[in-house]
């Protein structure tokens, strides 16, 4: 059984807490760590166009703040999950334990299964899309 009453709450700590994850990634990983030509670098070594290191950070970044603020999470979460198949792939010879040398593959699987909850979740409480919602005469959407 659901509790009605505390499932939007519980969609809230979800949305935020990938939403945070994302931007860990992105930003701190990604653009702060790496930086993004090492990032780009890193892309090439895997065979992948460096521009897509670009496209990635631009959506981990953009989705994790998008994800936090509660807008579109439900199309949000659904679009950021290519990215984390992509993380999938480049990490699934590397072993289940995320711990592992290049980080292993449970992680990325993890956070496919989180996307995946909230983009069937919604938004949650305290979400821009319940403001939008209201404003504009439509029934909030969770």
């Amino acid at each position: 059984m659901i509790d009605q009453k505390n499932a939007p709450y519980a969609a809230l700590i979800l949305r935020v807490s990938l939403g945070l994850m994302y931007l860990a990634h992105g930003v701190i990983l990604k653009y702060l760590t790496f930086t993004l030509a090492g990032t780009a670098q890193f892309f090439e070594s895997l065979g992948l166009p460096a521009a897509l290191a670009y496209l990635t950070f631009a959506g981990e970044a953009l989705g994790g703040i998008a994800l936090i603020l509660g807008f579109k999470s439900r199309i949000v979460s659904a679009v950021l999950i290519p990215i984390l198949l992509g993380a999938l792939w480049v990490h699934s010879g590397n072993g289940w334990v995320f711990s592992n040398a290049n980080g292993g593959w449970e992680y990325p699987l993890f956070l496919i299964v989180i996307s995946a909850v909230v983009a069937m979740l919604g938004s949650g409480a305290y979400a821009v899309d319940n403001v939008i919602g209201k404003a504009s005469g439509q029934p909030a959407r969770a």
